[in-house]
């Protein structure tokens, strides 16, 4: 006996979306303008980006994967989506590696081994920009365009430690936190509004 279940047109992108773009606000913000950071104490502002980045990079991210795995295997109510695969895929992994680097950041550990996670991710951001664009999703492709520029920056960050890299990854994180502000704003006007926004 087989179950159906109703489609639904209600994907839950907004949440990864806002996630991420606070996150990359936060984090992207405090990296190229070198605060706010009213205590002066580094170990501090380093825990509070850590508590940041796990919550709202890590957490809002992998459940968004996380619901939009479920929805297209367990219980099939997202048919006919077959690009929600590769944003199912990227919500969860992107949302995995912030929970990792953001307790990081909270416990004070290396970011030297980050070097290599930044090599993934950057084949990941890639192989999301190839995928959404050859499926003519140009709002995602441009996404995750951006993300392949963070990873890039990140990587030469990571390896060489140079402070031009760093500004780099806090620049095209708050260049691609606008970007997921803008997606945020259209998804949820063009779901809960009948809007007709670009996305």
């Amino acid at each position: 006996m087989t179950s159906s279940y109703p489609l639904s047109t209600f994907w839950p992108l907004a949440i990864g979306f806002l996630g991420l773009a606070i996150n990359y606000f936060v984090q992207g913000g405090t990296t190229l303008f070198g605060g706010p950071n009213w205590s002066g104490d580094k170990e501090k502002i380093e825990k509070t980006l850590g508590l940041w980045g796990m919550g709202l990079g890590g957490f809002a991210q992998l459940i968004t994967g996380t619901y939009l795995m479920v929805g297209l295997s367990w219980f099939p109510v997202y048919r006919n989506a077959a690009p929600l695969y590769m944003a199912a895929l990227a919500f969860s992994i992107y949302g995995i590696h912030w929970i990792v680097m953001g307790w990081r950041r909270y416990i004070g550990g290396e970011v030297g081994p980050e070097a290599y996670m930044a090599i993934a991710l950057l084949v990941l951001s890639v192989l999301g920009a190839v995928s959404f664009g050859q499926n003519g999703d140009i709002p995602a492709m441009i996404l995750f365009i951006g993300l392949t520029l963070i990873y890039i920056c990140e990587i030469f960050a990571r390896f060489l430690d140079q402070s031009f890299f760093h500004k780099g990854v806090g620049f095209f994180q708050l260049l691609t936190g606008i970007w997921l502000l803008y997606l945020t704003v259209g998804v949820t006007m063009n779901f809960a509004n009948g809007g007709h926004f670009w996305v």
